[in-house]
């Protein structure tokens, strides 16, 4: 169970993770921009405190899907700024070798699978992954990232269904940002409580606040205990809130006014610094710590933008196991 009292070391460490997040969200923005990131890009500032405290409370060997917006949930795993970067590039270095970018990244080493374009669709995933851990008793547990647009889809409801028949360890994580693309919550769902969906197939469920770390890692940690305890999955609504567009090609002129200065307010690196107060840290000390991952993610730019080309001859490899060419 997560403990309501994390200490400096930890808090302090939450808070370089968030800010790296940050950071390196802010620099890949400012690669789109320049044409070296192509595609589609989904930026995840304003919602690092999901990632890190997620991470947090779960088993390095725990399964994590993802769907699109996953650069800050692969990097709070453990992959490198420099592989994350390079694959928004398309360079040989990165995680998927460059030939999956900004929307494909996964890695076994940290047990995440995930980015999928196809919304919804990569939920059923963590549900055969938590099949794996009930048939094998490993004790291990899947986690699922989806967003409040993907609650809505069919492949979302079928997921919980199974899960709950078969009470698998399975924690179905719903980061509700308030915007399916540009489409409120109040006008995509008759109900803005989603954590009530589980309602339906007689599942665990809660609602908890994605802005202060400390309060998603408590909450995340008590969902996976649950899951793990064979009493089935949980259906865990996070609420957050996302600063920029969906994507890069969001100018997200569909909030109204003053409601990102308004949850600003609640921003999660100034909330962790309230916790950290009282641990006698200060802002010089905080200085130290963003002037460190400053450097890191310049480093990661660097390092992309050097690095070789994806190897076209690699395309099909990653088709079927064990590849084609």
């Amino acid at each position: 169970m997560g403990d309501p009292s994390p200490s400096r070391e930890q808090l302090l460490e939450w808070y370089r993770q968030m800010y790296l997040i940050r950071r390196f969200e802010e620099v890949a923005a400012k690669a789109y921009t320049q044409r070296k990131i192509m595609g589609f890009c989904h930026l995840y500032i304003g919602q690092e405190a999901v990632a890190v405290g997620v991470s947090a409370a779960l088993r390095a060997t725990d399964v994590v899907v993802g769907g699109y917006r996953i650069h800050g949930q692969i990097m709070a795993r453990g992959v490198s700024p420099r592989a994350i970067m390079a694959e928004l590039f398309g360079k040989d270095p990165g995680v998927c070798r460059g030939v999956g970018g900004s929307m494909h990244m996964a890695s076994q080493e940290h047990a995440f699978w995930g980015g999928y374009g196809i919304v919804g669709g990569h939920i059923p995933l963590a549900v055969g992954a938590a099949f794996k851990n009930k048939y094998l008793k490993d004790g291990g547990a899947s986690l699922v990232y989806f967003g409040d647009g993907a609650s809505n889809q069919g492949a979302f409801f079928e997921a919980m269904a199974l899960a709950e028949l078969w009470k698998l360890p399975c924690v179905f994580l719903l980061e509700n940002n308030y915007y399916a693309m540009g489409t409120s919550i109040e006008r995509q769902s008759a109900i803005t409580d989603l954590a009530r969906r589980a309602d339906g197939v007689g599942m665990k469920h809660w609602q908890c606040g994605g802005f202060d770390v400390a309060e998603v890692y408590d909450n995340v940690a008590k969902a996976a205990e649950h899951a793990r305890s064979g009493q089935g999955p949980v259906l865990l609504e996070v609420l957050c809130y996302r600063y920029r567009g969906h994507s890069m090609s969001d100018p997200a002129k569909y909030r109204k006014s003053g409601e990102l200065d308004e949850k600003k307010k609640h921003d999660c690196l100034l909330l962790c610094e309230d916790h950290l107060t009282p641990h006698g840290v200060g802002e010089a000390d905080l200085a130290k710590v963003r002037e460190a991952v400053d450097a890191v993610v310049q480093d990661a730019y660097e390092f992309a933008d050097a690095a070789a080309e994806a190897d076209p001859a690699l395309l099909y490899d990653f088709v079927l196991h064990g590849g084609t060419s």
